[in-house]
């Protein structure tokens, strides 16, 4: 067993020399006469002295802007932070300043199709194909254009057109259901909206045709419809009359470079769409800028993965998640995007370490839920896989256990940089992780990101250290939303964020951080574990429960009863062959107690088939704990949000027949 906080991974002094983190350390030594003697003094620059630091991530990058900033911060307060006010640039122009002839822009191979190469001249000639159509069509800045496309080239194709003529994206993967896109699209109002036939799952097809004329009748906004049969190449038939194919729109004469004009937006133009997981109830519109998702992107891609140019770079993602466009962003910085799609484990549940080391890839990007699956399939890939260009993992997603950090040295490769991070979809980058240069510890995040003034705090707003408290960021950052679309006097972006602690960004999860900068994320605080007056974590409960080998995945939930009682019952899907017997509920429990104390241990222990997830990876808890409170499943969750909705069913028949919960 791993001990939390053991180094598990120290890098040489040449990596550390030829990490970017190091280079632009030497460049504000150079350029601003500013030198710090460790991570710690550069990190407590960049929040004491926040404009002079984003200054110099946007001078260090050499962000091109058509009009220059009046400032680095007009007005400061949260929300409502005014960055960079007078400047005018572009997201796709930054990716496609880039552009040379005979270089790879990305990759990309599916369960269908084997690992292929997109050279940067044809995306970019595609990409202002597609914008002038766009345009023809009487697109402008400021007009929705929404996706419902598979993880493919041709839908980083239609963002980057989207983005360049100034118009807003914004995209649903195919798995989701009908209602599930309706209720994010029909908030926004698409005109256009580009689709596909359907896709492969786990070597199945599944047609969507039915469901995407079902989203297109729903949406009366749409005026065009853009088909790209991707199931069945030779299916031409438009799901709708006003379709139009891919291939026959792009069919026409190229577009040279120097005829090709970006639309030069200002810095807090809104550049997509992203919504919240919509599991409690209408997904959040959450509209982020061209400016803020450059400078957030250069930073976190650079600095804090140490992406350098031509460097491959895998996350395992769906259109549907912001990982995707941070995947797309690695583009900023010259990285090259490896899209995949299908299922994960199929045809053999070492597909993606297969793609890795076939593609080359330097940075391995997956969730801890898919390191659960491969340790649980026994999977060592190190045994099959050579990885030679693999350099570091990328872990976000849901909290990283010690054991899950370990697992990738002992499993894949001995000289790795494994880097848990944690962020989201609320700011399409990270508050935490990765500072190359320092050691890698189990089950630590090494440090707040640069420029992110990240807290903890008490009951009374008080900022702790080694204490668990609310996870706060103090001072604003430059991707934080602008606005949630179609919200009135900004109330529920508000209510979201800055409600409990005005002026103060509340992200909604507990959170740890320890004299030496070290985080730890510990599970949502909505989702409390609150055990006699002390505030417990999920993570540290799964952390313990899913070292046990019988153990395979586990859900933990906390209902507050009438008369101050409580009752926390533990959920566990085990491994094939295993049987919650008592002397297992035993081992859980003595288990519990060995790593935290007594009030870790649960009221009761219970087996499950399976565990609720949301499509991007997460443990539903907060749903699970509205089923067992008595509210209606159909108000708990949206089923149509799930990976395995029929997860809940199980949790439903236990409510009712066990009776947990009796109000009053």
């Amino acid at each position: 067993m791993v001990s939390p906080g053991e180094i598990l991974w120290q890098p040489s002094e040449n990596w550390i020399q030829a990490s970017n983190l190091q280079q632009f350390r030497n460049w504000l030594k150079q350029n601003r006469n500013l030198e710090f003697e460790n991570f710690q003094s550069l990190r407590q620059w960049s929040v004491d002295h926040l404009d002079d630091f984003w200054q110099a991530v946007w001078d260090y990058f050499d962000i091109e802007a058509s009009s220059p900033p009046s400032a680095v911060l007009g007005k400061r307060t949260m929300p409502g932070a005014d960055w960079f006010p007078g400047a005018k640039l572009n997201y796709a122009q930054h990716i496609l300043r880039h552009e040379k002839p005979d270089t790879t822009a990305l990759l990309y191979c599916s369960e269908t199709s084997p690992l292929q190469k997109l050279d940067f001249s044809t995306l970019a000639t595609n990409v202002r194909k597609l914008a002038t159509r766009l345009r023809e069509l009487g697109i402008k800045p400021g007009d929705r254009v929404a996706a419902y496309m598979t993880n493919i080239p041709e839908a980083v194709t239609a963002l980057l057109a989207t983005s360049s003529i100034g118009a807003i994206w914004s995209s649903c993967s195919p798995d989701f259901g009908t209602h599930s896109v309706l209720d994010r699209l029909s908030q926004i109002e698409p005109k256009v909206l580009f689709c596909v036939d359907g896709y492969q799952y786990k070597g199945k097809p599944f047609n969507r045709k039915e469901e995407v004329r079902n989203i297109i009748n729903a949406l009366p906004s749409v005026e065009k419809v853009i088909y790209f049969p991707y199931l069945d190449k030779t299916d031409r038939e438009l799901p709708v009359a006003h379709a139009q194919l891919w291939d026959d729109l792009l069919s026409g004469p190229d577009i040279p470079k120097e005829d090709f004009e970006f639309a030069q937006v200002p810095f807090s133009h809104p550049l997509w769409i992203l919504f919240s997981s919509g599991t409690t109830g209408l997904p959040k519109a959450i509209v982020h800028g061209h400016g803020g998702i450059i400078l957030e992107h250069h930073k976190l891609s650079a600095l804090h993965y140490d992406l350098k140019p031509d460097d491959r770079m895998f996350f395992f993602t769906t259109t549907g998640w912001m990982m995707w466009n941070f995947v797309v962003s690695s583009m900023l910085v010259q990285a090259r995007p490896i899209l995949y799609d299908g299922n994960p484990t199929w045809p053999e549940p070492d597909a993606l370490w297969k793609m890795t080391d076939e593609a080359g890839a330097r940075l391995f990007g997956a969730s801890p839920t898919l390191q659960q699956m491969q340790e649980n399939a026994g999977i060592v890939p190190k045994e099959k896989y050579s990885f030679d260009k693999l350099g570091a993992i990328m872990l976000a997603g849901s909290p990283v256990s010690a054991e899950c950090t370990a697992w990738f040295y002992n499993n894949v490769k001995s000289d790795l940089y494994v880097s848990p991070g944690s962020g989201g979809t609320d700011i399409c980058s990270g508050f935490c992780g990765p500072m190359p240069g320092m050691p890698v510890k189990a089950g630590i995040i090494q440090m707040p990101h640069l420029g992110v003034d990240l807290q903890a705090f008490d009951t009374a707003g008080k900022s702790i250290r080694n204490e668990v408290g609310e996870f706060v960021v103090t001072q604003p950052m430059p991707s934080m939303p602008l606005y949630f679309w179609n919200d009135p006097g900004n109330e529920r972006y508000t209510e979201t964020y800055f409600s409990d602690y005005p002026g103060i960004w509340r992200q909604g999860d507990y959170f740890m951080i320890n004299d030496e900068d070290g985080c730890f994320v510990l599970g949502r605080s909505d989702a409390t574990l609150n055990r006699f007056g002390i505030r417990i974590g999920t993570a540290e409960i799964y952390r313990s429960v899913d070292g046990i080998d019988e153990v395979a995945d586990s859900i933990i939930i906390n209902l507050d009863l009438p008369g101050g009682n409580f009752y926390m019952p533990l959920f566990v899907k085990l491994n094939e062959g295993a049987t919650l017997t008592d002397e297992l509920k035993k081992k859980i429990n003595a288990k519990l107690r060995s790593d935290y104390s007594p009030r870790h241990i649960p009221d009761e222990i219970y087996q499950v088939e399976e565990i609720p997830y949301t499509l991007t990876g997460k443990k539903m808890e907060v749903p699970v704990r509205k089923i067992l409170m008595g509210v209606e499943v159909e108000k708990a969750a949206n089923r149509d949000a799930m990976s395995n909705p029929a997860s809940l069913d199980w949790f439903v028949n236990f409510r009712d027949t066990q009776q947990v919960y009796k109000p009053g």
